[in-house]
Parts: C-alpha cells; sequence; structure tokens
C-alpha cells in the first residue's frame, strides 16, 4: 500500500507527500465505551482534488475493557477536497477500504468520514476529522458481537517534495504561468515577470516601469502622441498630428528655425534669414528676399537685383531748343493695360495715324515720352514706361520708320499723371505713351 501511494501523484500540487499524526476519541456505536485513538498517515496528492491516503489506527485505553489495546485498524482512503488551493481552509470527505484487527478477530472493512485542514504555512497545517469505521464479527463473553467504531481525531499534517522549476523563479512549473522568465528576473506569484505599472510591459523590458506607457515604446508614455516617448521628447507639446524629428521635435524641411506646420514657405535655401512665417526675409518689401537683394534697404525691381533703377532716357539726342520748330499737329497717345507694355491690336491703330503723319513729310522728326499710373513702386514705373516705349519704337521701324527720325526718348514713370489715379478710368489715361512732331531749323 505504501508503494502504491509512492507511485501515484500529492498533498499540493507542489508538496506532494505528505505525513500526518494525531490524537482523538473513538467509541462503539452500540455497545458504548470511549477510548483514546492515536492515528498516523501518509499521503499523496492526486489531483486538484484527491489525495491518496495510508492511514493507521490504533484504539486504546476504552473505558469498561480489561486490554489496554483495543482495535488497530489500516485503510487506503481517497480524500476528496472541497476546495482549491487558493484557500487556507480545506475541508474534505474520505472513504476507503482497509484491515482491521479487534481483540483476536480481524479482516476487511472500510471507514468513511469528512474533515478539514487549516494550512498555517505553505507546508504545514492542523487538521481534523471525524469517521466510522466498519466493525468485523467477534466473539465477546461467548457471543458474537460486531462492533462499529465512530472516530473523531485532530493533529498536524507537514507536505514535502520537490517541484520542478525549470526557469529557477522560485514558482513551480505547476503553477507558473510563464514557464520560460529569463534567469535573474523578479517574478509576481503566477510566475510573471513583474510588471509595476501595469502597462503589459514586464519590469525587466521597461524603460519607465514606475509610469504606464506603451508596448511600441518600452512601456513609456507618450503624451502628444508623436511617436517619441515622453523620456526622450524634446518637444512634449507638439500638437496631435504634426510630424516630428527622431527628437519629437516638428519637422524643418529647409532648417530655417520654423517647423513644417507653421512654415508658409517650406523650402527656404539654405542660410536664408526668414521672418516668423518662415518666408526669406525681405527688408524694403520689394519682393527681392535680402539674401540675393543687393540693395537689402532700398527698394527695386527684382530685373535689378532689388535696386532702385534710377532714371532711364533710353536714347537722348542733346538737341537745343533753338534747334527745333515744334509741329501743330497732335497725334493722339497709345494706352497700356494695367502692368503691361505690349500694344494691342487698337494702341497698333492709332499709331497707323502717326505713321502717316511720319511718312507726310520727311522733315517730320518725333519725340516719345513713357508714362504710367500710380500702382507700383517708383523705380519699377520707370523701367515699366521705358518698356512702353520701347514697344512703340519697335513697332514703328517695323513700318518704315528710321530709327533717326526718333530724337528724344523720355521715360516719366508715374510723375506727369493727366488724369486722377483714383478710379480705374483716370488710371488708364495716365498709362500712356505720348508724341510731339518738329522739324530741325
Amino acid at each position: 500500500m505504501i508503494a502504491i501511494a509512492a507511485i501515484s501523484q500529492s498533498q499540493t500540487i507542489d508538496k506532494k507527500m505528505g505525513i500526518g499524526g494525531g490524537f482523538g476519541a473513538y467509541g462503539t456505536l452500540k455497545n458504548g465505551g470511549i477510548g483514546i485513538m492515536p492515528e498516523i498517515y501518509l499521503g499523496r496528492y492526486l489531483s486538484p482534488h484527491l489525495d491518496l491516503m495510508f492511514n493507521g489506527d490504533l484504539g486504546v485505553f476504552r473505558s469498561g475493557l480489561k486490554s489496554n489495546v483495543d482495535l488497530a485498524g489500516m485503510f487506503l482512503n481517497l480524500r476528496y477536497k472541497l476546495t482549491d488551493e487558493s484557500k487556507k481552509f480545506r475541508p474534505f470527505l474520505f472513504a476507503g477500504p482497509g484491515f482491521f484487527a479487534d481483540n483476536s478477530e480481524n479482516g476487511l472493512n472500510f471507514d468513511l468520514g469528512l474533515g478539514g485542514k487549516y494550512y498555517v504555512k505553505p507546508n504545514a497545517a492542523i487538521y481534523f476529522d471525524a469517521g466510522y469505521i466498519k466493525g468485523i464479527e467477534t466473539v465477546r463473553a461467548a457471543k458474537p458481537v460486531t462492533e462499529n467504531i465512530w472516530k473523531v481525531t485532530a493533529g498536524l499534517e507537514f507536505d514535502f517534495g520537490k517541484a520542478k522549476d525549470s526557469d529557477m523563479d522560485g514558482v513551480s512549473d505547476n503553477k507558473d504561468k510563464c514557464p520560460d522568465t529569463p534567469a535573474g528576473v523578479a517574478v509576481d506569484a503566477n510566475g510573471c515577470p513583474v510588471d509595476t505599472d501595469g502597462d503589459g510591459v514586464a519590469d525587466y523590458l521597461d524603460d519607465c516601469p514606475t509610469v504606464k506607457g506603451l508596448t511600441s515604446l518600452k512601456g513609456c508614455p507618450d503624451a502628444d502622441g508623436d511617436g517619441v516617448a515622453d523620456k526622450d521628447d524634446k518637444c512634449p507639446d507638439t500638437p496631435k498630428g504634426v510630424k516630428v524629428d527622431a527628437k519629437g521635435c516638428p519637422l524643418d524641411s529647409d532648417n530655417d528655425g520654423v517647423p513644417d506646420y507653421l512654415d508658409k514657405c517650406p523650402d527656404t535655401p539654405k542660410g536664408w534669414k526668414v521672418d516668423v512665417n518662415g518666408c526669406p526675409l525681405d527688408t524694403d518689401k520689394d519682393g527681392v528676399p535680402d539674401a540675393i537683394d543687393e540693395c537689402p534697404t532700398v527698394a527695386g525691381p527684382k530685373e535689378n537685383k532689388g535696386c532702385p533703377v534710377k532714371e532711364v532716357v533710353a536714347e537722348k539726342k542733346e538737341i537745343k531748343p533753338e534747334q527745333v520748330i515744334i509741329q501743330n499737329i497732335k497725334v493722339a497717345p497709345v494706352h497700356f493695360l494695367s502692368d503691361k507694355s505690349y500694344l494691342t491690336d487698337y494702341s497698333k491703330g492709332i499709331l497707323e495715324k502717326l505713321i502717316k503723319t511720319l511718312n507726310s513729310d520727311k522733315a517730320y522728326n518725333v519725340n516719345i515720352y513713357g508714362h504710367t499710373d500710380s500702382q507700383g513702386s517708383d523705380p519699377y514705373n520707370i523701367k515699366l514706361s521705358k518698356d512702353r516705349i520701347d514697344s512703340v519704337v519697335k513697332h514703328l521701324i517695323s513700318k518704315g520708320i528710321s530709327k533717326d527720325r526718333i530724337i528724344q526718348q523720355k521715360a516719366f514713370g508715374k510723375a506727369k499723371p493727366i488724369a486722377s489715379n483714383k478710379t480705374p478710368e483716370g488710371r488708364l489715361q495716365n498709362r500712356r505713351v505720348e508724341f510731339e512732331i518738329f522739324k530741325m531749323k
């Protein structure tokens, strides 16, 4: 019977063997009398709810008997546990066959009962039980007698045995929910690596073990949700959805100090100074960035690298007033679209009248004067009025008028308006090229 118990499976899942002993009282159900019953047992764990028990009971000093030893029994019981090992108090039922000796008679019988254990330590418990032992027929005073026995006992049980612990974390494989924990890692009662902040990342892998964080960031939090852990984030308050660099700061593609999400000019060349919007500085507001403006503090057109254009006189032949005779010939001026210098078909029609006049007398010469409205800077309008003169000169030459007969070309810009620049009609009148017909003396 001891051999059968040894090859079975335990008292607890880790300490599979148990030995117990105690004292109690016993008596018969019919004939009375009370005695002392010491007992000892060896137990073996079978499953979370079953143990195999080998019990030995001895009945002594029963009242009314002359013999000190009354009976002895050995039983192979199954003990059914009513709770699991998580509870300190574990009630149970037991029953099983046995071999019983009563006075001079002996034979097979059985016992059954109930009891409980209270664990004061993981491997030590106080137990008690109460049971019934089926008696065997014996002869007493020349009469056949069968004495059925009741008993109650209490004592101590000690569990022993060594459970397998593959990962050496102090939690047996039977209870270890994480059986492959690396050596040296602190574990909880289930054998799993400790996770102090409960974020799903074990402390030994958690870069922020006391603060709940994200698995993707090794357990560290990311307050602004930019994908960079707060502990590494140099810009922890980046607005949601803004792309960031490895340090968690908003991307600045052109390295001008203004992040892309605020930069209205994200492709500024390297090294150029920019304003708060990330656009190249333009101190004189002439549309030419300071970085390439040769006159950054004085407005000028892009064509002149940001510098002012001096009054342009395309070709000025030094002719004194006393050398010419101004002809009293009125020639209509030609007008231009805003900010344009090319001739419209209508303007070309006006110029046909000038061409006929010049062709009517080869002694006629012409002076040409260019004007603009007030839109734009002075340097720009000087340049624009010169371009308008050039358009007229090219057209006259293309119609056979000799360049030598075009004596003076002068660009005035917006200096000499003939109408108000406050209305579209007035500005149209000011966007003109005028002509003066004369003969040499």
